[in-house]
């Protein structure tokens, strides 16, 4: 299944798209958030389309849909994760994850417009793949226990301000958590329609030029394993987003100056995820 929520003049709308069909899901739930996980809502949302308790909509894609999830508790993200992009950033490859948080409230629709922050000179993309949280996982005994407690995969794109990340000082936070610095979706597909998470393939353009193509395969640290790492850290609740890392291609690696400017468009996509478009404009 894919879940999302569409944006109407009340607020999100959280629906279930399932062969070209969109579901309303008010009759199960007000949104897609921490509740809903822990109340087994992807259950209850398929239970619900089977027995045909839930109404049609419209669909409304494009720059109606929000994010597919409610706003995260909290956003941990893996930098370095894959050889290739540590290799053109002149990073050390980590022995262990590389962990820091991002604001949750930088989560954003994936047609929403990213701001470019004032005084930025090096406003950068980053396609990822999000893992968002459906079980508490506390302590995980193995690797193997991890995809276990995930909902579900979607598009992320970790934007970043590497002068303010990597130049001023202090960890990277602030480099990441400028307002629309995160734009996730169109949808949260859950785990069991995407049998191999190691197997996907991501691709960003920038104003119709592939800056990005890379594939999960190439990742330091696995998905299981980076769950399971950061569960011996912190709590990871249901609703939580975790961005895994981004290969190579990003503008910090180029040699000319090549980084996002007002009116530049992003284009993201991932393999059985679907497709996120942003216009970037001046914040």
């Amino acid at each position: 299944m894919k879940l999302g929520r569409l944006n109407t003049p009340t607020g999100p709308l959280p629906v279930l798209f399932e062969q070209d069909v969109t579901y309303d899901l008010s009759p199960i739930t007000t949104d897609i958030d921490r509740g809903f996980h822990e109340r087994g809502g992807i259950d209850l949302a398929r239970a619900a389309m089977i027995a045909g308790d839930l109404r049609t909509v419209a669909s409304g894609l494009g720059t109606s849909m929000a994010a597919p999830i409610a706003r995260p508790g909290k956003v941990v993200c893996v930098g370095l994760n894959y050889r290739d992009h540590a290799e053109e950033t002149g990073a050390a490859i980590p022995t262990e994850p590389v962990v820091f948080m991002k604001d949750p409230s930088t989560v954003v629709g994936p047609y929403d417009t990213i701001l470019i922050p004032r005084r930025s000179r090096k406003t950068d993309w980053e396609v990822e793949l999000g893992v968002v949280i459906g079980r508490t996982a506390r302590y995980l005994d193995s690797p193997a226990d991890a995809l276990a407690t995930v909902a579900g995969y979607a598009v992320s794109h970790d934007v970043s301000e590497r002068e303010f990340q990597l130049e001023r000082g202090g960890q990277w936070d602030k480099g990441k958590s400028c307002e629309t610095f995160n734009p996730l979706g169109p949808y949260l597909v859950t785990r069991d329609e995407v049998p191999d998470p190691q197997q996907l393939g991501l691709r960003l353009s920038v104003n119709g030029r592939q800056r990005q193509n890379g594939s999960t395969a190439d990742m330091i640290f696995s998905v299981e394993y980076v769950i399971w790492y950061l569960s011996q850290f912190m709590v990871l609740h249901p609703g939580d987003l975790i961005n895994t890392g981004t290969p190579a291609g990003v503008a910090l690696g180029q040699a000319d100056d090549v980084y996002l400017r007002a009116g530049d468009v992003v284009e993201l996509e991932i393999d059985g995820l679907g497709t996120s478009r942003q216009t970037v404009s001046a914040a």
